[in-house]
């Protein structure tokens, strides 16, 4: 089939708080339709949402979409990562799914890591070093909480698997995602026994890791509810920052920070990961090269947390004043911190509402440059633009706060929906045969503005540092 040809597909963002469709013409990347949904998250102890639910707002996402959908000659499935999906012997979920911002499993990631022998093992093997967030640690954390849920699952998925499992009626998953469970293994491209042991998770529950451009499988529907006409062409799917770093169409070295719900920043690399220090997650990328990422937990939702807080507009910041805060607000990641809470320091009487939400960017930044500067390799060209995207990406007071701490050039792409572009690039692969990322470049979906360089703040910079030094003992106490 050529380019020419010019059939549609459709790419599926199923991110934390909703599900997004977008129908893709595969010639030139022009969305011809597209819909969303939202899903409910647990906001108790943990973070969990009900799989059943992401397959309604799928459903729903793509009723959106109209006739454009039912056009589709192919669909592939971008999902949040991490996230442990039990199912029971007739695929149905055991219990609610545990999301990668549930940080309830820390004590046990604490432990594998020392009983493999430490985080330079886990690297050397993995690639990454498991934290709250992976889903080895929440299996782990599943066994020893709820035994007998842990006893009825029949088959483990990551969110993105679910629903592609649900058009197939297969098990798959991909490198990608895969790479972020802690029991595949980067060094050998395959599930980890030893470790799956240690966890008592038996390998036959797992999905087959299906290779680069490879066909997941055909859609199904034997429940009805999908516009796909049987037969249409799934493709493996991947991660979230996986199919945003396919939507931008990403050479190694080009340098991303993302402003979601968490905030990442990745670039990809010929080299595989292996960071001891546990900062830098080793991910394999969807198409065959390595996604070196750093992420931490609080981001957009936290800023947005504070401003509602101080009963301010976002955008309502103010220059100046001595307030630092690290918007720790739901334990952190990065630095690796799950039971923290949010600090503030500096506050004088004279400081103001403004200079407070600042300060709240300003401690969100902070830790993501601080991630940056460990994620880029030799090949990185660290004079580039920073590619900005996600959610926070459009906000003029996360751009001019990036801009100011990075004392970089920021780039912020047109395109808007990249995880679900990247995941439709993926389903235009199987059908032209081009690397998804060549066919993102082709749409251009990378094109944006570029905001031109200003003075680094150190200052400020060095206040945050020295915060956070100080203060380690007391977060990691909390």
């Amino acid at each position: 089939m050529s380019v020419a040809d010019g059939p549609y597909v459709v790419g599926v963002d199923s991110s934390t708080q909703s599900t997004k469709a977008l129908v893709v013409d595969v010639a030139t990347g022009a969305v011809v339709a597209s819909g969303q949904a939202p899903h409910t998250v647990t906001s108790g102890a943990g973070r969990e949402s009900d799989p059943e639910e992401w397959y309604t707002a799928l459903r729903s996402a793509l009723a959106q979409c109209g006739d454009a959908a039912r056009r589709a000659a192919a669909v592939s499935v971008g999902g949040q990562q991490h996230g442990l999906v039990t199912l029971d012997a007739q695929g149905r979920p055991v219990r609610p799914a545990l999301l990668w911002n549930d940080v309830r499993s820390a004590p046990q990631a604490r432990r594998l890591i020392d009983e493999l022998g430490g985080a330079k093992v886990w690297a050397d093997r993995f690639g990454s070093v498991p934290g709250a967030s992976f889903t080895v640690s929440k299996w782990a954390w599943l066994a020893e909480h709820e035994p007998e849920a842990a006893r009825a699952t029949a088959a483990v998925r990551l969110p993105h698997d679910y629903l592609t499992g649900r058009m197939t009626g297969a098990g798959t998953t991909d490198r990608g995602d895969a790479s972020g469970t802690g029991w595949w293994a980067s060094a050998t491209e395959a599930y980890d026994e030893d470790i799956l042991g240690r966890v008592g998770l038996d390998p036959a529950l797992l999905p087959r890791v299906v290779g680069p451009g490879e066909v997941a499988g055909t859609v199904q529907d034997t429940e009805g509810g999908l516009p796909f006409s049987p037969g249409t062409l799934v493709a493996a799917g991947t991660g979230d920052n996986a199919a945003a770093a396919l939507g931008l169409g990403l050479l190694p070295g080009t340098p991303v920070l993302s402003l979601g719900t968490s905030g990442t920043v990745y670039a990809v690399s010929r080299r595989r990961p292996t960071d001891a220090s546990g900062i830098v997650a080793g991910f394999a990328a969807a198409h065959g090269d390595w996604l070196p990422l750093a992420c931490t937990l609080n981001c957009t939702l936290a800023v947005d947390r504070i401003a509602t807080l101080l009963g301010l507009d976002r955008e309502a910041v103010e220059s100046g004043g001595t307030a630092t805060i690290l918007p720790y607000l739901d334990g952190e990641r990065t630095p690796d911190l799950p039971n923290a809470s949010g600090l503030l320091s500096g506050l004088r009487h004279d400081t103001t509402g403004g200079q407070l939400l600042q300060a709240a960017y300003d401690g969100a930044v902070h830790a993501l440059l601080g991630a940056l500067d460990r994620v880029l390799d030799d090949e990185a060209d660290r004079s580039a633009p920073l590619l900005l995207i996600g959610g926070g990406a459009r906000g003029t007071a996360w751009q001019q706060t990036v801009r100011r701490l990075s004392g970089r050039a920021v780039q912020v792409p047109e395109a808007r929906e990249l995880v679900a572009l990247g995941a439709a690039a993926q389903a235009a692969g199987l059908l032209t045969g081009e690397d998804p990322a060549a066919v993102a470049r082709r749409w251009n979906t990378a094109q944006g503005p570029v905001l031109d360089p200003v003075e680094r703040d150190e200052a400020t910079l060095e206040r945050i540092s020295g915060v956070l030094t100080g203060a380690g003992p007391l977060l990691d106490g909390v």
